[in-house]
């Protein structure tokens, strides 16, 4: 059985983890660059690629800049839910998004598979949920 004192402190503890697993997450998204870069240049004939006689075709160009744009948006879009989350968890608040966030972090291998599994303990807590649910009182209509 924790305290609430314990409940406090694991929930702060948790969102500066996710602060730091968004951090990783949103600096490796950002590898595809180097495809990108090389897909401009395919497309616009810049450095090599416009001095061959024989230039890749137009769809190669146009996968190496579609594939790479939408991995790091997606990569950048999943650092900000988890920054969100980790924002939400300091202040007890959505619960429910909290831990959808914890579950989608487990495809994270290997830390957001951590960050996951022990936000997940965390939020399944009775005392846990009460915090939540203490802060979420309806509003009066």
């Amino acid at each position: 059985m924790t305290t609430p004192h314990q409940d406090s402190e694991h929930l702060r503890l948790l969102a500066i983890f996710h602060y730091v697993v968004a951090g990783v997450t949103a600096l490796f998204a950002c590898l595809p660059l180097i495809h990108l870069t090389l897909g401009i240049a395919m497309l616009t004939g810049w450095g090599e690629f416009g001095q061959t006689s024989d230039p890749p075709p137009a769809f190669v160009g146009w996968i190496m800049v579609l594939f790479p744009a939408a991995f790091i948006l997606a990569g950048w879009a999943f650092a900000v839910c988890l920054v969100l989350a980790g924002r939400y968890l300091q202040q007890r608040r959505r619960y429910t998004f909290c831990l959808v966030m914890a579950a989608v972090s487990c495809i994270l291998v290997p830390f957001g598979t951590v960050l996951g599994v022990f936000t997940i303990v965390v939020l399944m807590r009775e005392s846990v949920k009460a915090l939540f649910d203490h802060d979420a009182a309806p509003a009066a209509a």
